[in-house]
């Protein structure tokens, strides 16, 4: 598979603009955006994970009656 071409680009924005209406264009593309840019900083930023246990009432909620 090569990658696309000028041509193929033009192609696939006519369908879109067909089929989404050139309203709806902006914001899938912003949605497009956040979803890529999101994907990167979860993929790139290594979060610390709480490991140790929880004892039996903060699981329960904590409310003993």
């Amino acid at each position: 598979m090569g990658s696309l071409g000028m041509p193929e680009l033009i192609v696939i924005l006519i369908i879109a603009l067909i089929v989404f209406g050139a309203g709806k264009l902006p914001q899938i593309g912003e949605n497009l955006g956040k979803a890529i840019r999101n994907f990167k900083s979860a993929t790139t930023e290594r979060e610390k994970i709480d490991v140790t246990p929880k004892k039996p009432d903060e699981i329960s909620g904590g409310s003993k009656q």
